[in-house]
Parts: structure tokens; sequence; C-alpha cells
């Protein structure tokens, strides 16, 4: 399946720390008292990485002497609603044995793929299997992982050839359809950059396709499965056009990152300013917008520079402490700059009723980044390297920006401000920046 050349994936996942286990069965228990030169090996070895990613290495029989050649052809295949689905109609499986083939085909084309030449790997999101203990809330509940083992078990039974299984169970890199598993998996193969993926013949099938509902069928849950292979640089079927040979169908993202990308603009060289001038010479700029809409970059971009001090809730915890911070920098006659999201007139107020009080103006800074926009930006800043995230912010949770969309009210000059501006988002950076952030995020 042919699709068009990129470049690699993203920077690597950061430094493992894998955790080696066994599927445990009766079976099993038993055979730890059997000799050593009678025991059965295990078909099924388990492993944790940087505790979001679970794998399954599946290998029937024991491997020919000397080193197995490499596949560079990669047949990469969600799991759920792709090569399997609930015998029960139930979306989630009731337990372990809840399952049926996604068609009758899939175990016969699956042995034609490892015949011809393919590694056959699973790669699949599975937020609800709990792999990482939250010292926030409960324990971990081994009761989901097990079930997810013990399914994993039974599906690669039916196989006499090698499989990789790569579960994502985080909101971390690995997730689909950013490209950690797809690293990792790389990785798992021995396939490096010298010596890396046949990405012309590789290709990921996945119910994810952000296709409209049809007869019979709903829309689909996402886009993720079609935009990791966009990502990786690899071709990409739904499960109807590559087990049903159907005909592919009209589809939608959600969001478009390389809509952002201003073509006018150079990546390496390009230094233009945010446009902002200072107007007077003691004053409160108020910055509005959604978290990951720009505010933070345009204060250390802009007001920094123009001598403003920062009020930011996240470093400061409260508002009351922010007020008194804020007070105190204006009778020193320092210009100050809030760094929160504003979201509404009644917060909006406490800083308006605070020029008033010293007798300075204050001016609005709108930040119009939509909601997607901005959560693809919080998680590129969360799960990249430090040139996207000098603050070290870790990824926020989808109601952060359903809170704000919620309670916001655009910003109005009635409220008491000086002006309001109007700031869109616009990215500069790098060019390799520019491939990270123009990928698929969210």
């Amino acid at each position: 399946m042919e699709a068009p050349k990129r470049e690699g994936s993203l920077s690597p996942p950061p430094s493992k720390k894998r955790k080696f286990e066994s599927t445990t069965t009766k079976k099993a228990v038993a055979n730890f008292f059997t000799p050593a030169s009678k025991k059965e090996p295990e078909k099924t070895v388990w492993a944790v990485i940087n505790e979001g990613l679970l794998i399954a290495r599946y290998n029937p029989a024991k491997e020919a002497n000397g080193t197995p050649t490499k596949r560079r052809k990669i047949a990469a295949f969600d799991l759920d609603s792709t090569l399997i689905q609930t015998s029960s109609g139930n979306v989630f499986a009731k337990d372990p044995t809840d399952w049926r083939w996604w068609h009758p085909s899939v175990p016969s084309v699956l042995k034609q793929l490892h015949a011809d030449g393919f590694a056959i790997a699973v790669l699949t999101n599975q937020g609800s299997v709990a792999i990482k203990e939250n010292p926030k809330t409960i324990k971990v509940d081994q009761r989901s992982l097990a079930a997810f083992k013990s399914r994993v078990t039974s599906i690669f039974s039916h196989f006499d050839f090698p499989l990789t299984l790569l579960a994502a169970c985080a909101r971390d890199l690995y997730r689909k359809p950013r490209t950690g598993m797809w690293t990792e998996l790389l990785e798992d193969l021995g396939l490096d950059e010298g010596d890396g993926p046949d990405l012309q013949c590789s290709f990921f099938v996945g119910d994810a396709g952000g296709r409209a509902a049809r007869k019979g069928a709903k829309a689909d849950h996402a886009c993720s499965d079609r935009d990791l292979a966009s990502n990786v640089g690899i071709g990409f079927k739904t499960p109807e056009e590559y087990f049903l040979h159907e005909e592919p169908l009209p589809f939608t993202r959600i969001f478009e990152p390389k809509t952002f990308l201003n073509p006018t603009l150079t990546t390496s060289t390009d230094t233009t300013p945010i446009v902002f001038e200072k107007r007077n010479a003691l004053d409160i700029v108020l910055l509005c917008g959604s978290p990951g809409s720009g505010k933070s970059t345009f204060y250390w971009t802009k007001l920094k520079p123009l001598g403003y001090e920062r009020i930011n809730q996240d470093t400061l915890k409260t508002r009351d402490r922010c007020v008194r911070i804020a007070s105190n920098l204006l009778a020193e006659k320092a210009p100050v700059a809030i760094d929160n999201t504003n979201a509404d007139p009644e917060t909006r107020a406490v800083w308006v009723q605070l020029a008033q009080k010293f007798g300075v103006p204050i001016r609005c800074v709108h930040f119009t980044a939509s909601i997607k926009l901005c959560e693809h930006n919080d998680t590129v800043r969360a799960l990249t390297n430090s040139t996207f995230n000098p603050e070290k912010r870790t990824i926020l949770p989808h109601s952060a920006f359903a809170g704000f969309a919620a309670r916001f009210r655009e910003p109005q000059l009635k409220e008491g401000f000086h002006d309001v501006v109007t700031e869109e988002f616009q990215f500069r950076g790098s060019d390799e920046q520019r491939r990270i952030w123009s990928q698929y995020w969210i």
C-alpha cells in the first residue's frame, strides 16, 4: 500500500523504565515447578514502559538459530472495531471472552501478510486499562488489566507467527494520533534511521477515520487512526476498505493545524514582533483567553521587554495573593500584566477596580484562538521538549478548556478598559518546531 514519504516521527519518547511480566495462569504456576529442560516457553511476554504503554510480544515458536531477518514492511492495525468486535454487541467488552473477529477473513488476511514478509502489529488506545496508580484517586484496578491481558492472549492464540501489540493507557506521547507507539514499535523491530521501515509499503488500518454517519453505521468517534498514519507517513485504510474492499468515504478532521501556518512567514529567520505598543508610563495589561491560546508567549516576547511584571495565578496559587503582589508593584510604579484566563466580566472586574484604586489605565488583550487550537497547543507544549515548554507545564484535562468556554464572555470597553486589543494566534518557530507543531496531536 503506497503512501508519500515523510520525515520520521517525533523525537523519541522519554527514557524508558520497563517492567517485564508474563501472563499468570494456573498452567504457568504449575510450570514453575517443572524442571527447566521440560518447561514450555511463555508465548506472550508483557512489558510496561513509562507507566503509560503496555506491550505484548507474542512468539509461539522458538526462534531459529541466528539473528532473524528484519521485516521492514509493517502492517499495523487498531484492535477494537478493526480486528475484533464484541460478541455481545456492547460498545465495550463485558468480560475477556466477549469478542469475535470483525470479519471472518481477519485471521487468514493476517496470516497471508506474515507470509508476504510483513511484521504484524496492533496499535490501540486503551484508556480504561489502568497500569499506573494515581495517588489522587484510587489504586490501580487490576481487574481491567487482567481482563485485557486475557483477551489479548486469547486473540493471539489463533496465530502461529509473531505479533506485537502496543496499548496506550494514558494521555501521553504514546496515545494515537501521537507517534510514541510507532517509535517504540520501530525500536522493538530493530528498525532505526540507518535501516528503517519501508514507509511506501507499510500501512495502518483503523476505524477512527473521521467518517460521518452513514447507512447502518454511526459516525466515527475520532480521526485519530487516520491522523497517526499521516503523522508517520504511511498509508491508511478503514476496516471496510481493507477487509471488505469498499470504496473510501469522505472524512473530516476536528482540527487541521496546517491551516494556522502562514506560508508568507519564513520559519528559521522570521523575527516579526507581535504588534503591541506601550501607551502609558504606568498601567495594567490584562490578558484574556483560553489556556494554550498564547498568553504567556505574548507576555515573554512582548510585555516583559517593555518592563511589565507578570502576575500569574498558576504560580502564585490564589487570586488574593495575585491582587496583593500586583498592588505592591503598582505602588512601586511598576506596570503589571495579568497573565490569567480572565474569562468573564466578574473576574475581570477585580482588576478594573484595582486600576481605578491606583488611578491607572487598564488595557485588555483578547486572544481569539479556538478551543481545539488551544488543546493542540497545550498538548504539543506538554509532550515535547523544553523549546515548546520552558515552564515544564503538564498536559491539562479537557475540563480546563470546556470550563473556560462555558464561562467566557467577550471583553467589552464598557467594563472599564482603556482599549481592547485582539490577538489572533499565529505560529512562529524554527523549521523543526514547525514540523512537530503541524502534526496531529489531538
